[in-house]
């Protein structure tokens, strides 16, 4: 699963949404969507901006927390099996 730290980074910086969307020039709701890790697509050009703002690298906003179970399915001959 890919968690968004912004909340996180935000609360270090003490800054608000508002505060990083008049910085970033990014739409308030695009925001908060990241902030509250409701979004399904990221836009690459927002993630630089939130970075260059907040003065981070990407890892540092992005993580990876591996899931419970494999989501991926392998290929075995002409049928699709998840891997266990």
């Amino acid at each position: 699963m890919i968690r968004i730290l912004l909340s996180t980074r935000l609360g270090e910086r003490r800054w608000t949404q508002a505060d990083l969307a008049r910085a970033t020039g990014i739409r308030p709701s695009t925001i908060n969507d990241l902030y509250h890790e409701i979004t399904e697509r990221v836009n690459l050009e927002h993630l630089d901006l939130i970075c260059e703002a907040l003065d981070c690298n990407l890892e540092d906003l992005i993580t990876r927390v591996p899931n419970s179970e494999r989501q991926i399915k392998y290929r075995t001959g002409k049928e699709y099996a998840h891997s266990k």
